[in-house]
C-alpha cells in the first residue's frame, strides 16, 4: 500500500495563514484598544472574532468574509482543520498555563476568611442551583449527548466559577496585583476553579457517554475522577522528582523541551483514558517542577502563547457566536441576572461571615463575579460534548464576557475615585503592599 505524503498543498497553507493573519491580527488591536480603555483584554480578543466572523463582517461584506474563511471547497476543510487545531492548541496551552499558575496561588495566609468566600461563595450557588433544577428552563439549551445531569453540573458551574486568568490581568493592569484584596480574591479562585474542573470532568464524562450503557459510563467517570485525584497528589511530586535525575538529559538541556513533554504526556495519557483533554493540560501545569529553570522555561512559553495561540483561541470562540440565529436575549437575561444575583449573593454573604464590612463586601463580590477564561473554557468545553447547544454555548460565553467586563470596570471606577479596596486596617495592610510592590517595580526596572 503506497504511503501518503504528510504535506499540504500550496493552496491549502496560503488560505489557512490569511485566515490566520485575520484572527490574530484583529484580536491584537481590539485587545490592545480595550487595554488602554482598562478592560480586560479577552473582551477584545472575543469581540475581533466576532468583528471578523459571520455575526459582521459575514453581514455587512460577505465577498470578505468568504475570501478569509470562504475559499475552494479543499482548501475551506484543509483551513478549518488546522483552524480547530490551532483553537485546541490555544485552549491547551491557556489551562496548562493556567494550572502552573494556580499551584503558585495556594498561601497559608487569610485561611479562615477565602475558606468562607470559598465555601459560602462557590458551594452555596452550585447546590442551589442543583436544588432549583426543577424549576430551570434548560431544555432550551440542552445538546445533542441529552444529558440532564451533565447539563446541570455545568449550569451549576457557570453560576459559581470565578476566573484565575482575567481577573489576575485585570489586577495586574490595575497595580494592585501586590495587595491583600488580590490574594484574597485569587486565592478564592483557585478553590474554586481546581473543585468546579474535577466537576466539569465528571460532566463531560457523562455527556461523552450518553449514548453507553451504564457500565461503561460509570467506567468512564471512574477514570476521570482517578485521573484527576493522581493529576492533583502523586503526579506533581512525581515528575518534579523525575526532573532532578542525571540522566534526565531533556530537562538538563532543553527545560522548554521538558516542560511541553509533560504537557504532551498528559495528554497522551488522557487520550489513553478517554478523559478530557482540556483538564489533562490543567493538572499538567500543576506537575511543573518550581526550580528557576523550569519557571524560565515556563515564562517564555507563555509569553508565546499569549502573544499567538491564546488569542487565536480567544477570537474562535468569538468568530464560534453567530449572534444572528444562535442567541436568545430572553436566555442570556434570565442566565445573565439569576447567576450574578444568586454569585453575589453568596460571596457577600461569605464575605460578611469572614469580618468584611460594607464596600469591601462589594469589591470582593463583583471581582470574584468575573467568570472570564474558565467560562468560556466551560462553553467551549461543553458546547464540544453535546452537553449544551448553540445558545447555551452563546449564553454560557456571553455571560463570562460581560461578568469579566463589570469586573474590571468597578474596580478600575473604585480606583479612580480613590476609594479603598479593603477598609480599616485592611486598607492601611493593602498600602503598605502596593508601596513596597512599587519599590520592587522600580527596583527591577533599575536593575
Amino acid at each position: 500500500m503506497a504511503s501518503e505524503r504528510l504535506v499540504m498543498s500550496e493552496a491549502s497553507v496560503g488560505s489557512f495563514l490569511v485566515a490566520l493573519f485575520a484572527l490574530l491580527g484583529a484580536a491584537h488591536l481590539i485587545g490592545y484598544l480595550f487595554e488602554r480603555l482598562h478592560q480586560p483584554r479577552v473582551v477584545g480578543e472575543i469581540l475581533a472574532g466576532i468583528l471578523v466572523g459571520p455575526s459582521v463582517l459575514g453581514q455587512l461584506h460577505p465577498a470578505s468574509s468568504s475570501a478569509i474563511f470562504q475559499v475552494s471547497a479543499g482548501s475551506r476543510i484543509a483551513s478549518n482543520e488546522l483552524l480547530g487545531f490551532v483553537y485546541w492548541l490555544g485552549l491547551l496551552l491557556l489551562m496548562f498555563v493556567s494550572g502552573a499558575e494556580t499551584s503558585r496561588l495556594f498561601s497559608r495566609h487569610e485561611q479562615r476568611q477565602v475558606a468562607w468566600l470559598a465555601f459560602t461563595g462557590t458551594g452555596l450557588p452550585f447546590v442551589l442551583v442543583v436544588l432549583a433544577s426543577p424549576w430551570l428552563p434548560l431544555d432550551g439549551i440542552m445538546g445533542t449527548a441529552r444529558q440532564h445531569t451533565a447539563l446541570l453540573l455545568v449550569i451549576g458551574i457557570a453560576v459559581a466559577v470565578t476566573s484565575i486568568p482575567v481577573i489576575s490581568r485585570i489586577f495586574f493592569d490595575l497595580k494592585i496585583l501586590h495587595t491583600r484584596f488580590a490574594r484574597l480574591v485569587l486565592g478564592v479562585a483557585v478553590i474554586e476553579d481546581t473543585v468546579l474542573w474535577a466537576v466539569l470532568a465528571v460532566a463531560t464524562a457523562l455527556g461523552t457517554s450518553a449514548a453507553l450503557p451504564k457500565s461503561e459510563i460509570a467506567r468512564h467517570v471512574a477514570y476521570t475522577i482517578v485521573f484527576f485525584g493522581v493529576g492533583m497528589t502523586f503526579a506533581p511530586a512525581l515528575f518534579q522528582r523525575f526532573s532532578r535525575v542525571r540522566w534526565n538529559m531533556l530537562a538538563r538541556s532543553s527545560p522548554i523541551g521538558y516542560v511541553v513533554l509533560v504537557l504532551f504526556t498528559y495528554c497522551a495519557l488522557a487520550t489513553r483514558f478517554n478523559v478530557s483533554l482540556v483538564f489533562a493540560a490543567f493538572l499538567a501545569g500543576l506537575a511543573i517542577p518550581s526550580d528557576a529553570r523550569f519557571k524560565e522555561a515556563l515564562e517564555t512559553l507563555k509569553r508565546f502563547s499569549f502573544g499567538v495561540f491564546v488569542p487565536i483561541y480567544f477570537a474562535i470562540v468569538g468568530l464560534n457566536l453567530d449572534l444572528r440565529q444562535a442567541f436568545s436575549l430572553r436566555v442570556l437575561t434570565v442566565f445573565l441576572v439569576g447567576a450574578c444575583a444568586l454569585k453575589l449573593a453568596c460571596v457577600a454573604a461569605g464575605a460578611r461571615l469572614a469580618g468584611f464590612r460594607k464596600l469591601d463586601i462589594v469589591n470582593l463580590a463583583i471581582a470574584t463575579n468575573a467568570r472570564g477564561g474558565p467560562g468560556i473554557v466551560l462553553a467551549s468545553v461543553a458546547f464540544d460534548n453535546g452537553i449544551v447547544n448553540s445558545v447555551g454555548y452563546t449564553t454560557l460565553v456571553l455571560l463570562a464576557v460581560l461578568t469579566s467586563q463589570a469586573a474590571g470596570a468597578w474596580l478600575e471606577y473604585v480606583l479612580r475615585r480613590g476609594w479603598p479596596l479593603l477598609s480599616g486596617a485592611d486598607a492601611v495592610a493593602q498600602a503598605g503592599e502596593e508601596r513596597v510592590g512599587e519599590t520592587v517595580t522600580r527596583d527591577s526596572e533599575a536593575a
